[in-house]
Order: structure tokens, then sequence, then C-alpha cells
């Protein structure tokens, strides 16, 4: 561990910042762990894209369809192609509490900054807010990494702002994945944005949150290493342009990705977001595979509308990685 359970939000509140990726995991066509296609992957965005950190085994990575064994190998790799030049954030959301806290054991033992854990899904509850109080202070109380909450509609509920500055005084909980609609964020950031790093995925409001909110975070989704290559990285520069102050040329490059972001959302099927983002990476020269069950894969015609659309996008490629499937 890199600080005490008591300096957690300290320490978040001195290195979580920037913009962190949420990792798709590469699979073999035997639906195997590509676990060299993970680490190129890793290394790219790393070395070629800037990235600051990544967050590893959640609903882009495909938890659900993974055995705990293989999450555990994940954050273990992820940990070892950082070696301190990225941050790393590792999923440990489950239904089941006792893998939850297992995972977060096993981070917290390899080396990782950070986890995560996702609102459990709660059957026939009208009520939630003492139940998922009292869920994160358990989990917290077990160890002593940093923990982000994250709350999303698959939950089948939205914390509200209260509940999470309840949460956000417990003295491990230093950030929160908030995928809810604006004002919640903003009033949650009002809030206790002293006591919390709030963030939330998407990238098409990221600029407006630097500029708004001061936000210094973006946790995280797949634009960071879908929206750029080595030679375009376009994220990155209106972020940093954003953080500058220069917000007038940060808007300008912020825009001119629109082409590629209406090219993502146009090809995109409503089912597939996972087997699209993986094909879009092999498209970039980056490792995607197939996805598993219970995802579908895309078909011949999903893919040849997507590589038309990526054609047109304007993407200045450069990417160093490989794909057969490119």
């Amino acid at each position: 561990m890199k600080y005490r359970r008591t300096d957690a939000k300290e320490y978040a509140r001195a290195n979580f910042k920037g913009i962190w990726a949420a990792a798709l995991t590469p699979f073999y066509e035997d639906l195997s762990i590509d676990e060299a296609g993970f680490g190129r992957n890793l290394r790219h965005w790393r070395d070629d894209l800037s990235v600051d950190g990544v967050f590893v085994a959640g609903k882009q990575g495909e938890f659900f369809a993974m055995s705990l064994a293989e999450r555990k190998r994940t954050f273990e790799l992820a940990v070892a192609e950082a070696n301190g030049r990225f941050g790393t954030i590792m999923s440990c959301s489950d239904q089941n509490l006792d893998t939850v806290i297992e995972l977060a054991k096993h981070a917290q033992a390899v080396g990782a900054d950070y986890i995560v854990v996702h609102a459990p899904i709660l059957h026939f509850f009208k009520s939630q807010d003492e139940t998922v109080y009292q869920y994160y202070k358990y989990i917290s109380e077990q160890v002593d990494i940093g923990i982000a909450m994250w709350s999303h509609p698959d939950s089948g509920y939205l914390l509200s702002p209260e509940l999470c500055a309840r949460i956000a005084e417990l003295p491990n909980i230093v950030a929160i994945k908030y995928s809810v609609p604006r004002e919640m964020y903003v009033k949650l950031t009002q809030m206790a944005g002293d006591k919390i790093i709030v963030s939330t995925a998407s990238e098409e409001e990221w600029f407006d949150n630097i500029v708004e909110l001061n936000w210094r975070l973006y946790l995280c989704s797949s634009p960071p290493y879908l929206l750029q290559t080595r030679n375009d990285m376009r994220m990155r520069e209106y972020t940093d342009l954003a953080f500058r102050g220069e917000i007038d040329k940060a808007r300008a490059v912020r825009d001119s990705l629109n082409p590629v972001r209406e090219a993502i959302r146009r090809t995109r099927p409503p089912e597939k977001p996972q087997a699209h983002s993986k094909y879009w990476q092999e498209l970039l020269g980056q490792v995607g595979g197939p996805v598993r069950r219970p995802l579908l894969q895309m078909t011949d015609a999903e893919k040849q509308a997507t590589r038309a659309a990526f054609d047109a996008c304007g993407l200045k490629l450069g990417a160093p990685a490989r794909s057969s499937a490119a």
C-alpha cells in the first residue's frame, strides 16, 4: 500500500486525477484471456496515448463473464504493466459480498491504487439507503485501500447525492463514478466535493465538467483509447488545454472530435457495445477479439458499416499494435 487507510482521501486528492480509461478484456477465439494482447493495449495507452490510469475488469471488461481467478489475474497483469507509470483501479463489483471482499483484498495485496465497487442490485426493495450505506461501510472496514463507489441505472436505482455524501464520510471512500443525470452529480460535487472525488463516464460532458465544476478526474470509459491514436491525441489535448484555462482552444479541439463520436454512435448496435468497441480497437491497431456470452458478436454487415464510418471519421492512424482482424 502506498498510503494508510486514514490517509486514503488525501492520497487520492493528490494522485487520482487526469484521464482514466476503462479497459476491455481481449480474448482469443477460444475465449481464453489474451494476456499478451492485454499488455500490448495497456502499454499503448500508457506510452502512446498518455492515459493516466486504467479501470480493470469492469462492465467494459466483461467481469460478469469472468471467473474469480481470471479477474484476479487481470489485476496482476495491470499492476505489472503500470509499474508506477500509470494508476490502477480494480473493479471488485459482484453480487456476492464474499467475492467483493476477496477481490478487494487481492487488489490491495498486489499493489493496486484503488478499487471500485458498484451499488448492489437489490431485489424487491422500495427503499435502499440504509442497506447501501451499511454495504459500503462493511467493505470499507475490511480493507485499507481507497474505494470508489459506482452508481448506475443497471443497479435498478440511483444513489442520491445525499446518500453519497453520507457514505463519503467513511475514511477510505475516496471517489465515485456517478453515472447519473448531470444535475445529480453537480449537486454531489457542491455538497461533498471536499470529501469525495466526483466523476462520470461521459466523455461528451468531460470538457464542461472541467470548466464548470473544476473536475480533474475522468473516470472513465473507453473514449481515451477509441477516440485517440499515437498521432491524434485530441482528447488529451483538449483536456490539458482546459486544465490550463485555455478554454476557447480546448473547446475547438473538443468539438473537432464530433465526427468520430458520431461515427461510433451511429454504428454501435444497441445490444453490442463491447463487441463494437473491440472491433473499433482492432481498426485502430489495438487488440480486441471476441466477447463472451451472454454478449453478442458483431455480424459481418455491422463490421462493414463500422469500417466505412471509421475510415471517414477523420482519425489520424498510427497506433503501434497490430491485430490480425484490423
